[in-house]
């Protein structure tokens, strides 16, 4: 018996070794800065949500070393300044901008905070931004809170409807004037594919009627690119474009409300080795949608791997999109 299952272990081990050999030979998403203008970036403005860690710390240093301008909106100034330290290490071995061969052009990296579960926060931010930065050339709504237990937002917004939805949704709208002033310029909203799971009831919004964390998390996501497809036409007929993206299964920290049996995480960690992006190929997308000519122009769109992809009919109501975006703007305040 227990050389059988030993055998099976191995078999199973053996198999998703070479499975992940498989993806990592094959991996057709490869970092944009490798081989590509190192300056394709420069002098561009950049604000990522959420950058600290994860997604968001990846497309920074992606974003670095294309030469752009780095905004970090953090709500823990903490930790965005340690991240800060490491990503300038990381970018800028010489040890600056500009100091050497090695930068490769790399531009700045800047540090504000932003906490999108508090929309005063927001508005702080913003209110800064506005009085500081000329110019916003890129707008990156990374941040996000997933699958967390039911907990309300300073504001009494259930928290993953209210940071991943709202906080982004006020932050577009109060930096629209910047961004347009500053045109041609890109917003680049972070979804899911489990929007597929979510369903907008305006009926229940704040999840105070029934709450499933799962279903939730996928609501703000469908929320995210029903938000981005409004926004689009919104902005038809500006230089401003909005496109939306899944970045795959990553390894993050995104995941820390998840709970693994402690016997199982060793499998676990072993399985999302083989098959699930780093941060770095989970950020391709949206370092692309940021700075790639290819998709100058191109807007209200969805993507995942640097492709257009398809999305599912409730993602593309236009009259749930219009709804929503009505909804919104009463529930942070733009309107009365």
């Amino acid at each position: 018996m227990a050389v059988g299952t030993a055998a099976a272990l191995l078999a199973a081990l053996g198999g998703i070794l070479w499975l992940a050999a498989r993806r990592f030979v094959g991996s057709s998403v490869q970092p944009l800065h490798q081989g590509g203008d190192s300056g394709l970036m420069r002098g561009k403005t950049v604000l990522i949500t959420g950058a600290n860690s994860g997604l968001g710390r990846a497309t920074a240093a992606e974003l670095l070393r294309l030469g752009a301008r780095v905004i970090m909106g953090c709500r823990d100034r903490e930790r965005a300044e340690e991240a800060a330290g490491q990503l300038r290490r990381e970018v800028w071995p010489t040890g600056g901008p500009d100091s050497g061969p090695t930068s490769g052009g790399a531009g700045e990296l800047v540090v504000k905070e932003l906490d999108l579960s508090s929309l005063s926060s927001v508005r702080s931010f913003c209110l800064e931004m506005l009085q500081e930065e000329p110019r916003l050339d890129v707008l990156i709504n990374n941040a996000g809170v997933f699958q967390c237990p039911y907990m309300k937002t300073e504001d009494g917004f259930e928290m993953q409807f209210g940071v991943n939805h709202l906080g982004h949704f006020l932050l577009t709208n109060l930096l629209l004037g910047l961004l347009k002033s500053s045109a041609p310029n890109r917003i680049v909203v972070v979804s899911s594919k489990l929007y597929k799971y979510g369903d907008i009831n305006f009926e229940d919004l704040n999840s105070e009627q029934s709450y499933n964390k799962s279903f939730c998390y996928s609501r703000s996501k469908l929320a995210n690119i029903l938000f981005t497809r409004e926004l689009a036409r919104r902005l038809e007929g500006t230089s401003v474009t909005v496109n939306v993206l899944h970045p795959g299964i990553v390894r993050t920290n995104l995941g820390r409300h998840i709970h693994i049996p402690l016997l199982v995480r060793p499998l676990f960690n072993l399985v999302s080795w083989a098959f699930f992006k780093t941060p770095e190929e989970g950020a391709q997308t949206a370092v692309y949608l940021a700075s790639s000519p290819e998709v100058e122009g191109v807007s209200g769109k969805y993507f995942g791997d640097c492709k257009e992809e398809e999305l599912l009919p409730k993602a593309m109501d236009e009259s749930v999109a219009r709804k929503l975006w009505d909804i919104s703007e009463v529930m942070v305040g733009i309107l009365k």
